[in-house]
């Protein structure tokens, strides 16, 4: 199992419009194959508030890049890229690939 886990600096002005981002993702993901850890957005009490994270589990390497490849094509996912691009709430994404310490 691997987990992705891409951070996204956000701009604390579009933290609605990247909810709602955020909010599109379910079912694409797992019609594409992911399994959805979810999605988290900072809080006001501690630490940094421009930042967000998503995790997403696969089985293997192979699967995500499968993934990644059925997501370049579903329609709702395109949209939903779309959304974020006109909204500009995402300043930046980074990604990276967990596996979990058993």
């Amino acid at each position: 199992m691997i987990t992705v886990c891409i951070r996204y600096t956000i701009d604390i002005h579009k933290t609605a419009e990247f909810e709602q981002y955020a909010r599109k993702w379910p079912d694409p993901i797992r019609r594409c194959g992911g399994e959805l850890v979810g999605y988290f957005l900072p809080t006001k009490i501690a630490g940094p508030t421009n930042f967000a994270l998503a995790l997403i589990n696969f089985p293997t390497l192979a699967a995500y890049e499968q993934y990644r490849q059925a997501l370049m094509r579903d329609a709702d996912a395109k949209a939903n890229v779309e959304f974020a691009d006109n909204a500009h709430c995402i300043l930046l994404e980074d990604r990276t690939i967990l596996r979990q310490v058993s």
